[in-house]
């Protein structure tokens, strides 16, 4: 049987053009994508807050360096840390109004994209089966 890679190269193109397009939407809409990517991780979470540590993992950056990223949100005035009620070391991340505002701006400017990112994982499914 011979395998047709066909539709795994339009699919890892199309991607590629997606994470291109995410990059252009984000800034567009006045923030990097590393603050993109930082503000939909922080409204993804649950109860949409979130800490450094957890956003270490789903980063996959250092410490520091998502640190740095949120001090620069917080400075930008699109994330608001506030000290969890349960331990005084932690603080929780939350989106401001400003930041969800960015965020939202983004994740509409990239409707059609998702869209196509959709089909074609349909396609990848249903020609892999």
């Amino acid at each position: 049987m011979t395998i047709s890679y066909h539709d795994a190269a339009v699919f890892r193109t199309e991607l590629r053009r997606f994470l291109r397009r995410s990059e252009e939407a984000a800034r567009q809409s006045g923030i990097t994508p590393a603050q993109h990517l930082l503000l939909l991780q922080i409204a993804g979470a649950d109860d949409e807050q979130t800490t450094v540590s957890e956003l270490v993992d789903k980063l996959s950056l250092t410490q520091s360096a998502v640190t740095e990223l949120v001090q620069r949100a917080e400075a930008a005035g699109l994330v608001a840390r506030r000290t969890s009620p349960d331990d005084g070391r932690v603080a929780h991340l939350r989106l401001t109004k400003d930041g969800a505002r960015r965020l939202e701006q983004v994740h509409r400017q990239l409707g059609p994209e998702r869209a196509q990112l959709r089909r074609l994982v349909d396609n990848l499914e249903k020609n892999s089966a």
